[in-house]
């Protein structure tokens, strides 16, 4: 920054100064008549006009010359804001970056002098003259407005289930960081409604943790066809696409929505500011949206919908940056909103759910069932917030509460879709086959929002299949009609599109012919090791967990899991470990196991599929009866033999058969699907 040139120190001195560079880089003599007597009159006259003259003069600097006494200009502004004026000398000038660039200059000293409208000031200014050419009936009022207007219309049905953001997979949307969850360890669809626990450690209700820095994921990883909770939903949600089938069920949705009342009495007085505001938000100019709303909160610090908004913007902001700070203090700014008095309910509605929606979306399980709980409290009569206070239970594993709120919501909306899927979904994980039935096919036949979901598909047709009712294949092809399978077939939900798909597949296809010929040539030394450590007293081996066995007995010993070695196995079948170190596509398979597999006479796995057809799946046979033991993948049943692998993708549905008059025992190693890239590997998250 140039030398500072103050006036005032100017106005004092009598001695001649030494000489100036101008701005043309000229040197200039400064002359100062001194008198040994005193001052004349018509000096005494000069200096009062000089002195008179002199803040006229200081502003004409400002403008002509970029002259500007700064010293006064921060010490006004830190007596008004109450900074400490030390502070500001330290370079602490945030509070009066009045152009938004990031420092304090002659631009911003322009503004606080009054002589220059700030950026924020003329973006308001143009947004509302841009309002008023647009919007020349402002005086409306609310309710005849559409809800684009405000883009704040309420959720009334409750849909918080839906698929995944297109360019988003759900390990990259859990939080903007890509902080990842804690793995799915189940080989099938799990069985809780939350398919990926959380590994963030959970609140206390209503404490906002600190959110760790961690790296941003990479861009352009594959989506995933998932069904997982769409927590970015708008606050009116988009009419399912069958509406083929529901035509006059989806006009009459449409003709009971009305446009939420989010202004209060005072806050009609100001429309204008707060939809200039607004616009911005809008356009997606987030930054100048987040100062202006700032404003206004400055101005209105009573307003409801201007902290409101303020969220808004910071979400929006958070999402532009993908910053899970950011998103931290949009949350804390809806609950500023909803708890300002003068609060309208609408406003409350919909401000405290999308703090809960955005709490899941950080990994706040429990806030956000706080912040449910809380709605429900004021809002006994609304279903829809009942229905998500379920979903929010489900999250965590709480299934006995999720239960006890649909029986609720069902007692007085016994017609209500939503609740009907997820009570059939509860039932279906407790094992009521044929009582979970009913509830998953009338929810799904409903069409309401939020039924649409490949879970209670898969779980339906599987639990007709167990049932021996060939009708399930007519739900699968309907899941698959409308996105949530590749196929009748292949019913995996955590998947990556365009991979090689086929039931059966040789070493050679793989292209792991080295991993197979190793397991192969040492299947002796495998065996002896597995059988060296099945003794029920060691209790290595552990009874299958997955509700996937009509009857009998099949024992599991897992060596890798989700990618990491568990060493404490490893040390009891050394050798087995060691062969397998050098193959990472089988090691490093986040997505697979790799586990010793027993299986007892008189054993019957129901059909199943895995849950991505991001791995295959081998089985090296170890000991084998002659008869009795066989798999089938799709139509194609086949045997195991000994010391040969078998390799199929296990997103296909198959079925397993043990009626032999001794014990099977099979070594099983998961792999990357070859088609995955590397970066693909490494990204995505564990199963």
């Amino acid at each position: 920054m140039a030398p500072r040139k103050n006036f005032r120190n100017q106005a004092k001195k009598e001695v001649k100064p030494a000489a100036v560079v101008n701005k043309n880089g000229v040197k200039v003599e400064a002359s100062v008549a001194a008198s040994s007597g005193g001052f004349s009159g018509t000096k005494i006259f000069t200096w009062f006009m000089v002195l008179a003259l002199l803040g006229v003069w200081s502003s004409v600097a400002v403008v002509w010359f970029d002259l500007v006494d700064y010293d006064n200009v921060i010490a006004e502004r830190a007596k008004e804001f109450r900074f400490n004026f030390s502070e500001v000398l330290q370079g602490k000038l945030s509070a009066y970056d009045a152009d938004g660039d990031g420092d304090f200059d002659v631009e911003d000293a322009k503004v606080l002098l009054g002589l220059k409208e700030s950026p924020v000031s003329v973006s308001l200014r143009e947004a509302k003259e841009e309002s008023a050419v647009k919007e020349p009936d402002d005086s409306r009022d609310d309710a005849t407005h559409p809800y684009e207007d405000e883009n704040d219309a309420i959720d009334t049905k409750g849909e918080l289930v839906e698929k995944a953001q297109p360019q988003q997979t759900l390990e990259e949307s859990k939080q903007y960081n890509n902080q990842p969850g804690s793995p799915e360890t189940k080989e099938t669809v799990q069985l809780r409604y939350n398919a990926e626990a959380e590994s963030v450690p959970e609140p206390e209700a209503d404490v906002e943790p600190e959110v760790e820095s961690v790296p941003e994921p990479e861009a352009d990883v594959e989506p995933e066809v998932e069904s997982v909770l769409e927590l970015e939903a708008e606050f009116v949600p988009e009419l399912k696409e069958n509406a083929e089938d529901h035509p006059k069920d989806q006009l009459k949705e449409k003709a009971k929505k009305k446009k939420p009342k989010l202004l209060n009495k005072f806050e009609k007085t100001i429309k204008t500011e707060i939809d200039a505001a607004e616009k911005l938000r809008k356009k997606g100019k987030v930054e100048e949206a987040v100062r202006a709303f700032e404003t206004l909160v400055l101005q209105y610090p009573q307003s409801p919908r201007c902290r409101y908004g303020k969220a808004l913007a910071e979400d929006g902001l958070a999402e532009k940056m993908l910053s899970n700070d950011m998103l931290q203090k949009a949350i804390g700014t809806y609950k500023e909103a909803s708890e300002l008095p003068n609060a309208t309910p609408d406003l409350i509605k919909a401000t405290l759910k999308k703090r809960a929606e955005r709490q899941q979306f950080l990994g706040r399980m429990r806030g956000a069932l706080a912040t449910l709980e809380k709605l429900v409290q004021i809002f006994p009569e609304d279903m829809a917030l009942k229905n998500d206070l379920g979903v929010a239970h489900l999250l965590i594993g709480d299934n006995n509460s999720a239960k006890r709120v649909y029986e609720e919501v069902l007692a007085t909306a016994p017609s209500d879709g939503f609740a009907k899927v997820h009570y059939g979904f509860i039932l279906k994980s407790e094992n009521k086959i044929a009582e979970s039935i009913p509830f998953l096919r009338d929810g799904l036949e409903s069409g309401d929002p939020g039924t649409d979901d490949g879970r209670f598909y898969f779980h339906l047709g599987d639990a007709l299949q167990r049932m021996g009712d060939d009708s399930a294949y007519k739900w699968y092809e309907r899941g698959h009609q409308r996105g949530h399978f590749a196929s009748v077939w292949q019913r995996s939900l955590y998947n990556v599109d365009g991979l090689k798909a086929q039931p059966w597949w040789t070493p050679k296809d793989t292209g792991y012919m080295d991993l197979v010929k190793t397991l192969e040539r040492n299947w002796r030394i495998i065996r002896d090791e597995a059988q060296s450590v099945m003794d029920k007293t060691t209790g290595l081996f552990v009874p299958e967990e997955e509700n996937l066995r009509e009857k009998g007995e099949w024992g599991q010993f897992t060596l890798w899991q989700q990618g990491k070695k568990a060493g404490e196995s490893c040390r009891s079948v050394p050798k087995t470990c060691g062969l397998l170190e050098r193959y990472p596509e089988a090691t490093g398979c986040k997505r697979g196991q790799i586990k010793f597999s027993v299986m007892q006479p008189g054993t019957h796995v129901w059909p199943h599929t895995g849950p991505t057809n991001c791995r295959l799946r081998m089985h090296l046979g170890l000991v084998i009866p002659k008869t009795g033991c066989k798999i089938r993948c799709t139509n194609d049943t086949r045997a195991w033999e000994e010391g040969k692998v078998l390799i199929f993708d296990d997103s296909f549905e198959h079925e397993v058969w043990q009626d032999a008059d001794s014990y099977r025992l099979i070594f099983i190693v998961d792999v990357w699907h070859p088609e995955l890239t590397q970066y693909q590997r490494q990204t995505l998250s564990p199963i």
